[in-house]
């Protein structure tokens, strides 16, 4: 095993080479110079972009294998499988409610703080959600 002898001073994360030191340190400076050809969003890397040009082009890469519906995302179909397994991992500590997904648990959560963080800019009404 190499010796990580490239350090962020930044993060502090040490890397083997310093191409992923130059990674690392480009997050940190925000420097972003992916811009994609359509909408002219930028990214910080490569991939990024990539996976951002699937929501021009319409591309599915990832398809469940149980029902046949197609994500952009790897994350989303992870997501979903939940639905067919019925898993709900994500458990509210107050009332012991569970959830599929951690940001339905965040939502559901601020019914118990009383947190509204959206606010409609026509009236100036407050939303938890």
């Amino acid at each position: 095993m190499r010796e990580k002898s490239f350090q962020c001073n930044e993060s502090g994360k040490a890397f083997n080479c310093s191409s992923l030191l130059k990674k690392c340190q480009i997050i940190h400076l925000g420097e972003k110079k992916y811009k994609c050809d359509i909408c002219g969003k930028v990214f910080n890397q490569k991939r990024y972009l990539a996976y951002h040009h699937r929501c021009h082009t319409g591309e599915k890469p990832y398809k469940c294998n149980q029902c046949g519906k197609t994500f952009s995302y790897k994350s989303s179909l992870v997501i979903h499988k939940a639905i067919h397994t019925g898993e709900k991992p994500h458990k509210c500590n107050e009332c012991g409610k569970v959830f599929n997904q951690k940001a339905y648990l965040a939502s559901h959560h601020r019914l118990h703080t009383g947190e509204k963080p959206y606010k409609c800019e026509e009236c100036d009404k407050v939303f938890s959600r």
